[in-house]
């Protein structure tokens, strides 16, 4: 049996198929059609990028808020349990023992929302990107 969307209309096959209405076209609007308790953690995640990444560009990419400068640098995102930082592969094995209290894997750091946001290695971890990946 199929699952439809009250708000957009799409058919899912799961019961209340989590999904975006209509896909954001930046980071504002990514943010906005998040949870409000959610939305917080978010701005202040963006906050730290800005500011750690002055001349990377905001977009949109794998439908998540990136930072871009001639290529991805790192991107997050907001999920169920936790919220996701994805600096890639290379940054995450960097980083692997102050990245110990965090659920890691492949690219992936996941920080739920009940920790608070370690907003220093977060600043680093972007810096080392950038310094790494920027074109």
């Amino acid at each position: 049996m199929k699952w439809k969307c009250p708000k957009c209309g799409r058919e899912f096959s799961r019961l209340n198929q989590d999904h975006y209405c209509i896909k954001p076209q930046n980071i504002d609007e990514y943010i906005a059609a998040q949870d409000e308790n959610i939305q917080t953690r978010l701005k202040e995640i963006r906050s730290v990028l800005q500011a750690a990444l002055p001349e990377a560009e905001e977009r949109i990419s794998w439908s998540m808020p990136t930072y871009w400068k001639g290529r991805n640098i790192i991107h997050f995102a907001a999920s169920k349990k936790h919220l996701g930082i994805y600096p890639g592969d290379e940054a995450v094995a960097e980083f692997d023992e102050e990245l110990a209290d965090y659920d890691i894997s492949k690219g992936t750091i996941r920080i739920p929302y009940d920790k608070e946001l370690p907003i220093e290695l977060i600043k680093r971890i972007a810096e080392w990107c950038y310094l790494k990946h920027a074109k």
